[in-house]
């Protein structure tokens, strides 16, 4: 595996590390806050794998300066959060919370005094509940609720803050909330899935624009998952469902963004979307001229035809049945897929830039004499950053890296036990221990 050093990424690369409110602060109903989605899902019985919550978390609400130091000693300098919206407006609409607007305030704050540039995500899955006993994603007042509380957190931190991310994921949590149910807020089928897709690309590009009107030199993206797609065999049903299967993980929420419209031709079924939730305004208001898209990738899939598969006709090839390389949580380990998902994304005009601005890898850590010796993680990292770099020398504008995650959180329906982070905590007593990838990055970052 080749060797590099932070001068090979080049002078202005932005190093960061990222976490996220629902998973990370706690204080779930303290100072005025409201309810999310995910406070009411994970209350609910069989909803979490571990059977625990997130009402303390790792307890960033008040550690948060703590936190923020353990960043800066690994010689980060970005440091990637999210904005709890029910924390600003705790019935999702309306009435503005003044101690959530000072808890961001003082975490921005302390961000600026040591040094670290704070990209703040605006949405990360926590959609209040209120909205949501009103439809949620799936009904369009989500809109106008969502360019609300964006506007409110523009005026009240644009003048700090410059780099904005508007939506984490929204694939991730319009799939798994909205279609599979296995995520908040636990809807299942097609009748949600779709207009959630369709609302959450309004309300991301509504929100963009607020931001741009709002925001002097504002600095926008949005944030996407994505996985290299790769067809099981060269028989003609693989590739198509590869193709398929591309267009529902990768395309989904990226072409309607550089007004490229949805990806039907590879998958008509969305063609629905258009007749059922679509208004004849609306193909004009989905596209926004990101300054950039966040690449968020962990894993390739590989794909196969399956036509015993209700609606989309495809399955996944399981890694561990492929006998690849994977982290605990059974994800396939591949810098080729992180490779060729950058090469993928750069391709499209619309495209100015890439950061990614999420990986990272769940292992079965184990503290011994007071120290985590996850070498498998520090290999993860080198295999990625190695691909990232390789991209970048071929020309794909790729300018940031941000890992997932800066400590060990609650990584939604796992809970507890999917351990992602350069930091070790002790969910009983908050003791925070650097693992030995923490130690790595703080050597490959020093000046």
């Amino acid at each position: 595996m080749e060797q590099f050093t932070k001068q090979d990424f080049g002078a202005d690369f932005l190093w960061g590390v990222t976490i996220s409110a629902f998973q990370n602060e706690g204080a779930f109903e303290h100072d005025g806050k409201g309810s999310s989605i995910w406070d009411v899902f994970t209350a609910r019985k069989g909803k979490v794998k571990d059977g625990t919550h997130a009402r303390v978390a790792t307890d960033f609400y008040n550690r948060y300066y703590d936190d923020l130091l353990l960043t800066k000693q690994m010689g980060f300098k970005v440091f990637r959060f999210s904005i709890a919206w029910a924390r600003i407006l705790p019935k999702g609409t309306g009435e503005v919370n003044p101690a959530g607007i000072a808890f961001y305030h003082r975490v921005i704050d302390a961000c600026l005094e040591l040094g670290l540039q704070p990209y703040v995500t605006l949405y990360h899955w926590d959609l209040p509940h209120a909205i949501e006993i009103k439809g949620g994603w799936t009904h369009r007042g989500v809109i106008f609720a969502f360019e609300e509380y964006v506007r409110i957190c523009m005026r009240e931190y644009g003048q700090k803050v410059k780099h904005w991310i508007v939506m984490n994921e929204p694939f991730g949590f319009t799939s798994l909330g909205y279609m599979l149910g296995v995520h908040a807020p636990g809807k299942f089928g097609l009748s949600y899935f779709f207009p959630a897709v369709h609302h959450t690309l309004l309300a991301q590009a509504s929100a963009a624009k607020v931001i741009r009107q709002e925001v002097e030199g504002a600095v926008i993206g949005t944030a996407l998952s994505c996985s290299h797609i790769i067809p099981h065999t060269q028989s003609e049903g693989d590739i198509q469902a590869a193709k398929k299967a591309d267009a529902l993980f990768n395309r989904l929420f990226l072409e309607p963004v550089l007004g490229l419209g949805y990806p039907v031709a590879d998958f008509p079924l969305l063609r629905k979307i258009e007749r059922r939730y679509g208004l004849w305004r609306d193909w004009d208001q989905l596209a926004f001229d990101f300054d950039f898209i966040g690449v968020q990738n962990y894993f390739p899939l590989v794909m196969k035809s399956n036509y015993f598969m209700p609606v989309v006709g495809v399955s996944e090839v399981k890694a561990r049945a492929r006998k690849v390389p994977v982290t605990a949580l059974g994800w396939e380990i591949s810098g080729t897929g992180m490779y060729n998902i950058l090469k993928q994304f750069a391709a499209y005009e619309g495209v100015k830039r890439l950061i990614v601005t999420e990986n990272g890898a769940a292992f079965n850590d184990v503290l011994t004499d007071g120290r985590i010796h996850d070498t498998d993680r520090i290999k993860y990292f080198e295999e990625y950053l190695g691909a990232i770099l390789k991209a970048k020398r071929e020309g794909v504008k790729v300018d940031g890296f941000f890992a997932w995650t800066l400590t060990d959180n609650f990584e939604w329906a796992e809970g507890y036990r999917a351990r992602f982070g350069l930091v070790h905590v002790d969910m009983e007593t908050q003791q925070r221990t650097m693992k030995d990838s923490g130690l790595w990055f703080e050597k490959l970052l020093k000046e």
